[in-house]
């Protein structure tokens, strides 16, 4: 099957450059709803089965014009939510960011045991993120899931067979990037592309936004 991770649409707590994991989260910036309103003419020619996204508004929100546009449902996933941020919940300076990114690409990297601080390890992670791509992938042949800069990069970083872990860590996803993967939870999954950029394309990128969890590990 093929699998298109997409990112949210842009929110106030990426322009601030706030960690922002906890639920419902906030909706979509002008920007983020001018980013998704994209989304629809983009996959014009792209057969899509089914849309999901997770718990957290944003991508909901980024999700209703294709599925408007498609007459498709959008389901709703309880474990395709960020990465949870713990005691460095709507933190900003770059110490705790950079925090934030080492650990979970950690996990992309395979050592699951690293803990965040105040809240889960990579084993609950992937336990939970794998459960819901596995409900994905059952029955269709293409699925648009709406998910997060974080959950998506390290998610990718430790399936995709292909390429090496650190990849993800060190390539940006920006505000509604996607990224691609052919494959099944039975046999793998291949990374076909990585579009870091907004759909739409650089004229969607808000330069002053520090959006901390699309950016690359190498944090200043």
């Amino acid at each position: 099957m093929r699998l298109l991770l997409i990112r949210h649409g842009q929110t106030p707590s990426n322009v601030r450059g706030e960690l922002d994991t906890a639920h419902p989260g906030p909706g979509l910036t002008e920007l983020g709803e001018r980013q998704a309103a994209m989304i629809p003419d983009a996959f014009r020619d792209e057969s899509i089965d089914a849309i999901f996204a997770s718990t957290l508004v944003r991508t909901q929100l980024t999700a209703q014009l294709l599925a408007a546009d498609r007459g498709l449902d959008i389901q709703v996933l309880g474990g395709l939510h960020e990465i949870e941020a713990g005691s460095l919940e709507g933190r900003s300076d770059r110490a705790s960011i950079r925090i934030y990114l080492e650990t979970a690409f950690a996990w992309g990297g395979g050592n699951l045991d690293v803990t965040m601080p105040g809240a889960s390890d990579g084993h609950a992670f992937f336990r939970r993120f794998d459960a819901d791509i596995d409900m994905v992938a059952s029955g269709v042949e293409t699925a648009a899931v709406f998910s997060h800069g974080a959950a998506i990069r390290v998610w990718t970083a430790g399936r995709a067979r292909n390429v090496p872990p650190m990849f993800a860590g060190t390539h940006e996803l920006d505000n509604t990037g996607v990224i691609e993967l052919t494959g099944s939870p039975e046999d793998g999954w291949t990374l076909v592309s990585w579009a870091g950029l907004p759909i739409g394309g650089g004229q969607l990128v808000d330069e002053s936004a520090e959006d901390p969890t699309g950016e690359s590990l190498d944090v200043s």
